[in-house]
This record gives structure tokens, C-alpha cells and sequence, in this order.
């Protein structure tokens, strides 16, 4: 009886481990770049706003083809973002110093305004979904 339980339980786990192990998302949205030098977050300040995107466009987020409102590629700094959103993988942010818990602050000083209730997906993060805007990245507190 004991072995059986002991069986059961060392069975169990190992069907645990391996169905955990299967959710684990090793593929990367973006493929890895040559490090290249990031231009300096004042230069990014400097920049105008790009033109508003017309029409939403689609674009496939883990497996699905979604529609959104605005594909940001190029310079990341000055812009209005509302609706969805998709940061895809040529996105440039600037050199930046880091907070305290090790995020790059390379969206302090841009003028970048997010509507409440915009879903921003972020190639980089492997396409998750933020609802709460970029407030890590800017070094002031997220709005409640």
C-alpha cells in the first residue's frame, strides 16, 4: 500500500512538472539583434510626433490576427496612443539609466499620452498585453 502511494505521488509529479514545463514559452516574438548604439533619449525628445495611422491594420498577436489601431515602429518617445496598440520589434527607444527595480527609464521626458483603456502589446515582451500604460518605463507612479 505504501508503495503504491508512493508511486501514485511520484507519478503525479511528474506528470505535473511536464504539463508546467509545456506552458513555458521559450520562443521569442523578436529574433535577437546585433547590439547596436541606441540613440540618445534627448535626441528621441527632439522628434515630432509621427503621422496618426488612417486605418487599423492586422496583426497576427500569439497566433490570432488582431486588428489595431497603431503599429509603432521607429522611434519610441513622442506620440498618442488610444484603442490598440502593437509595438512591434523595430521600435527605437533611447539610452536610458535604470530605476531601482532594474527597468530602463527610456520613456522619461517623451511626451507620450496613452487613453485610458488602450491595450498596448509589446513584441519585445513576447507580445503581452499592458492595459496600465508604460509607467515602468517612465519612473512615475502608475494612475490607479
Amino acid at each position: 500500500m505504501k508503495f503504491r502511494m508512493a508511486s501514485f505521488f511520484y507519478i503525479a509529479f511528474i506528470l505535473l512538472a511536464l504539463c508546467l514545463s509545456a506552458c513555458d514559452r521559450k520562443n521569442n516574438v523578436c529574433l535577437p539583434q546585433e547590439e547596436t548604439t541606441k540613440p540618445l533619449l534627448s535626441e528621441l525628445i527632439a522628434l515630432p510626433p509621427p503621422a496618426p495611422q488612417i486605418e487599423p491594420i492586422s496583426i497576427e498577436i500569439g497566433g490570432k490576427m488582431i486588428s489595431v489601431d497603431r503599429l509603432v515602429e521607429g522611434p519610441l518617445c513622442n506620440d498618442s496612443w488610444s484603442g490598440i496598440v502593437y509595438v512591434g520589434c523595430n521600435a527605437t527607444v533611447g539610452q536610458s539609466k535604470m530605476d531601482t527595480n532594474e527597468n530602463p527609464l527610456f520613456l522619461q521626458g517623451c511626451d507620450l499620452n496613452i487613453e485610458p483603456n488602450t491595450i498596448v502589446y509589446v513584441a519585445a515582451h513576447n507580445d503581452s498585453a499592458y492595459y496600465k500604460g508604460c509607467s515602468c518605463h517612465t519612473g512615475e507612479d502608475p494612475i490607479p
